[in-house]
This record gives structure tokens, C-alpha cells and sequence, in this order.
């Protein structure tokens, strides 16, 4: 329990997640990395070219600042410092509640980014230079997915998480075998699968 509880504080120096947008203008993808505490440019220039293209078809600019970036470093903290004091206790239950309420907190940190990227590709300016249009006539949106890749105009949007998400689920995982070796030692029987 006491490696779950360590590895969330990767995050304090890996990103959390990957976005890239690959075109034939653009040989290098440009690229957007977040952070717990920050949306930081992949490449130098990458965010200011972002910003330029979302321009000219409405959208808004990257946030250089977001409510998200102000709390999770200490959702991030909080929960390595519970972790310690769970696996210092020793007590299985902990380790469950633990468990299970990271993955409650890593679900409802996907829906926020979800909400984000929604309202980051529809909300869109009336004014802008370009409009595209489906064939309905209805004006296009540009929400880039949440993961994978995915086809915007002549744009390739690739959503994936970053290195630091992997620590987040290696603690997950971390957390899980120390409440099932906890049942071990205490003499439970584990589930059948």
C-alpha cells in the first residue's frame, strides 16, 4: 500500500495527459500536455499555433489557467497522504475505501476533462473568420476525443494519456493487491474467477 500511496506524486513531474493534432501542414503534430497544474505546449510554439488555428473557426483559446489546476495538486497530495496513513493502520479496509474511492475520483477527474473538451469544441464563436458546414448545413464542432484518435476537417486529434496517468493506474493496481494480500494473510478466502 505504501507504493499506491507514492505513485499519484508522479504527477508532480509527469504529465497527465496527451494531446496531438497531426496535419499536412504540419509535418511535427503540434502538441498540448496536461498537467495537474498546467496545459503546456509539447514543442515551444505549439500552444500560441493551437490558439491561432482555434481562432479562425471560433473556438476559444487553450486556458493558460483553469479552477482544476488550483485543486488537484492537493486531491493529488491528499490522497498519497491517506494512502500512507492506510498502510501505516495495516487495516484491509482502508485499502479497499482507498481503492475505490481513487477510481471514484479518477472517474469523475475523465467526466471534468470530457465536460472541458465539450464545451472547449462547441462553443464556438458566430463571428468567426471560417465556418464549416455539414452537409445538413448545420455549423461543424471541433471536440477533440477523449481518447483515441479521431478526424477533425483535415486534422488527425490523437487524446491519449500521458505517462503520469500510467503511475495513476500502477497505484490502482498497487492498491488492489495489497487488499488482496491482506485477505490472504487474514485467512479469507478470495473470490472465485
Amino acid at each position: 500500500m505504501f507504493v499506491a500511496s507514492l505513485l499519484p506524486l508522479a504527477l508532480f513531474i509527469m504529465p497527465l495527459w496527451t494531446i496531438e493534432l497531426g496535419a499536412p501542414q504540419y509535418p511535427e503534430p503540434l502538441g498540448m500536455e496536461i498537467w495537474i497544474n498546467k496545459i503546456d505546449g509539447i514543442k515551444a510554439g505549439d500552444i500560441q499555433n493551437i490558439n491561432l488555428m482555434n481562432h479562425y473557426v471560433g473556438m476559444k483559446k487553450i486556458p493558460e489557467h483553469m479552477k482544476e489546476f488550483d485543486l488537484f495538486p492537493f486531491v493529488v497530495i491528499g490522497l498519497s497522504l491517506l494512502g500512507f496513513l492506510f498502510a501505516f493502520l495495516g487495516k484491509r479496509i482502508l485499502y479497499f475505501i482507498w481503492f475505490w474511492g481513487y477510481i471514484l475520483l479518477g472517474a469523475i477527474g475523465m467526466y471534468d476533462f470530457y465536460q472541458w473538451e465539450y464545451e472547449y469544441g462547441h462553443s464556438l464563436d458566430p463571428k468567426a473568420a471560417i465556418k464549416f458546414m455539414d452537409e445538413t448545413g448545420k455549423l461543424l464542432t471541433y471536440q477533440p476525443p477523449l481518447f483515441g484518435t479521431e478526424h477533425i476537417l483535415n486534422f488527425e486529434a490523437t487524446s491519449l494519456p500521458g505517462t503520469g496517468a500510467y503511475f495513476l493506474a500502477a497505484a490502482i493496481v498497487f492498491a488492489g493487491i495489497a487488499y488482496y494480500l491482506g485477505r490472504i494473510e487474514s485467512g479469507l478466502k478470495l473470490p472465485k474467477i
